[in-house]
């Protein structure tokens, strides 16, 4: 409401600055049309969510005007071609008139949303998958480096992030399953105690 009362307190500066009193009206009657002018304008220029040149928005009215008389004339909602025809543009034109509208009107945008029933709502992003392991993999790396031999660090990479089994372990270093799983139990209890101390 501010910026409209400005504007036509603008409106009525540039009425004093071109009224002339000889011509024997009174101010009212010139002041008026002037501020409503500036209003009109200050809505065509400023409520659109783009900028668009002035003959596209003068375009995309005169198709909307169009497209009122020919809906009362034929009864029904006119195509395309009708409306191209009735305005003397082409199809492309009259097309390129109706997408002046997009920026008039603007997408509205909302925020991811589960409800499968507003099919309007544009989703501004997705959770990347790996968001969430990145914290959990530089936890596990640094834990890893608590370990205080390469052989320890190896025996738990190999087992939770190649997924080999004990078994297999044991074969790959030389030593027995058993050893393995104690040297696994010892290794992952000094990872919680550091984890711990975090």
């Amino acid at each position: 409401m501010d910026d409209l009362i400005q504007v036509a307190m603008l409106g009525v500066l540039k009425a004093i600055d071109r009224f002339d009193p000889e011509r024997g009206v009174m101010f009212t009657t010139f002041g008026v049309p002037t501020i409503v002018g500036e209003l009109r304008r200050h809505f065509r220029d400023r409520t659109w969510t783009l900028h668009v040149p002035r003959g596209a928005k003068e375009l995309y009215q005169m198709i909307g005007g169009v497209v009122d008389e020919l809906h009362q004339t034929l009864g029904r909602s006119p195509t395309v071609p009708e409306i191209a025809e009735r305005a003397g543009l082409t199809v492309e034109e009259t097309l390129q008139a109706f997408e002046v509208g997009d920026a008039y009107r603007g997408v509205p945008l909302a925020p991811p949303n589960d409800d499968e029933d507003t099919p309007d709502a544009i989703t501004l992003g997705t959770t990347d998958r790996g968001f969430n392991s990145v914290e959990a993999k530089l936890t596990v790396r640094t834990l890893l480096e608590a370990l205080p031999t390469e052989r320890e660090r190896m025996i738990v990479k190999l087992r939770f992030v190649d997924g080999l089994t004990q078994s297999e372990i044991g074969k790959r270093m030389g030593v027995s399953q058993v050893q393995i799983s104690r040297l696994l139990r010892a290794s992952l209890e000094k990872m919680r105690r550091r984890l711990n101390q975090a």
